[in-house]
């Protein structure tokens, strides 16, 4: 039996929750009778069933999964949360035998789940996809690994390296880049922009040019200089807003103080770990981006170059000296993406 064919099958299931599951996971599974899927599944929402409960609900008849064999693309939970463990909800159905794509590294999981099901004398196999599997959930792994979001950096550019005109917002992407930012925005955990960029650009941090979840939106604002009576404090989305003043929830605004005597920016991603924030869309201006390359914090970066416009004058692009993975055109710009090979 091909298990790869299955377990891409599984994959594919669980991106369709691409931004829905935080703090969960995305996990896909399929159930296999004799060379034929009997039924698929994945995890829709954090507080939903699990991948492997909505799989076994899909099969229509009963009887075939105890002779059936369940792919999953990440370990079955083996702790009590929302749901029950789905390692136990497999191993009761009576499975003869579960592919599992990788381990899960939380540590409420960390093999637990695998350990059940052999124990029940069921075949395991383990491992399959295991590199793809486990790119699928890179926020969710990180997170659990690093202790820290997973972060990507996104600027535009033009031509001649400016990311405005006379350092007032000038619009350099297309109307394509922006729908594509904005899917960029459904599907990252959070957003963060710095004071200059929040005071500049008044942003909302929204997803409005798709339909799509709006992200928690993060303001590093030290002084507590961004009005709140502007664009990033309305009610569309809940804003955390690090500063060197206060402690404070409003609304849907909580401020958290970070101690000046230490990293700023650490002590910031550290605090983002307590709150479980996964990843993090970094749109910030010039110092904000260049604060984390030269930290490197960062796992990816994408940068939208417009070549036919030229402004003159205006802020700089980041510092930024890698070479791009690859590059996609969006009618007359450019998109690249860049992954940060010491971070992996």
């Amino acid at each position: 039996m091909n298990h790869e064919i299955y377990m891409r099958r599984c994959i594919e299931l669980a991106r369709k929750a691409f931004g829905n599951t935080y703090p969960n996971p995305m996990v896909g599974s399929v159930i296999v009778h004799n060379g034929k899927i009997i039924g698929e599944g994945y995890h829709h929402q954090a507080g939903g069933p699990h991948a492997e409960v909505n799989a076994i609900l899909s099969v229509k008849t009963p009887s075939l999964l105890p002779e059936s064999t369940i792919y999953v693309s990440l370990e079955p939970c083996a702790h009590y949360g929302k749901t029950p463990p789905c390692a136990l909800k497999v191993r009761e159905t009576g499975f003869r035998k579960v592919v599992i794509g990788t381990l899960d590294s939380h540590d409420k999981v960390n093999g637990k789940g695998k350990h059940i099901l052999e124990e029940a004398g069921i075949e395991v196999i383990s491992g399959v996809l295991e590199s793809e599997c486990q790119r699928l959930n890179k926020r969710f792994f990180t997170f659990h690994q690093k202790k820290r979001p997973y972060i990507i950096l996104k600027w535009a550019v033009s031509a001649d390296g400016f990311m405005d005109k006379n350092n007032k917002p000038y619009p350099i992407g297309n109307s394509l880049t922006r729908q594509f930012v904005h899917q960029m925005r459904s599907e990252e955990h959070a957003i963060l922009v710095g004071t200059r960029t929040a005071l500049h650009d008044n942003p909302s941090l929204t997803t409005r040019e798709i339909t799509g979840r709006n992200p928690v939106r993060i303001l590093i604002d030290r002084q507590l200089k961004v009005p709140e009576n502007f664009n990033i404090f309305n009610s569309e989305a809940p804003t955390f807003v690090f500063n060197s003043v206060k402690n404070e929830d409003r609304r849907n605004i909580r401020f958290i103080k970070t101690d000046e005597d230490e990293d700023f920016l650490q002590g910031m991603i550290k605090k983002l770990y307590e709150n479980d924030i996964q990843s993090v869309l970094v749109e910030g201006g010039r110092e904000t981006l260049n604060s984390f390359v030269r930290k490197n914090l960062w796992d990816e970066a994408v940068v939208i170059t417009n070549p036919g416009l030229f402004l003159e004058n205006g802020t700089p692009a980041p510092d930024f000296d890698f070479t791009a993975e690859k590059t996609v055109r969006f009618r007359d710009n450019a998109v690249q993406f860049f992954r940060n090979k010491a971070s992996m």
